[in-house]
């Protein structure tokens, strides 16, 4: 099963930046995809084994809120966490990064998993079921 919640540490580099030394729009994303790349290794499977799979991760909508900005050298937090997403075919990631306790951005990602053909299959019931208890 998937954790509910994971958090990485990212710093911030040159490459990350546009010309006033603050993280360019688009690069808070693939802060995001680190955050779920991360949080899927937790599994104990990474995405190239549920890729193998047949479970293939795309994400079909983001919400992105932009708070504050990260800048060259900053240290900061990817904080994800499920939610709920209402169907057997969507995943959503609530997904924030932090500067020391403070939001700069927030996210809301759904996630669709498609098969080997690209056609929507349901979540991977591994990932999503609760384990029985004894």
């Amino acid at each position: 099963m998937i954790p509910k919640h994971g958090e990485i540490e990212i710093k911030v580099y040159y490459e990350d930046t546009d010309c006033l030394g603050v993280v360019y729009y688009a690069n808070y994303l693939k802060f995001f995809e680190r955050g779920r790349t991360e949080l899927m290794n937790l599994t104990g499977r990474s995405i190239a084994d549920w890729n193998a799979a047949g479970a293939n991760f795309a994400v079909y909508k983001a919400n992105v809120t932009f708070v504050g900005a990260a800048r060259l050298g900053d240290v900061c937090k990817v904080i994800t966490e499920v939610g709920d997403s209402g169907s057997p075919y969507r995943m959503l990631m609530k997904q924030r990064l932090e500067r020391d306790g403070d939001v700069i951005t927030r996210g809301e990602i759904h996630l669709v998993c498609l098969d080997e053909n690209m056609k929507l299959r349901e979540i991977p019931k591994e990932l999503v079921d609760e384990p029985e208890e004894d």
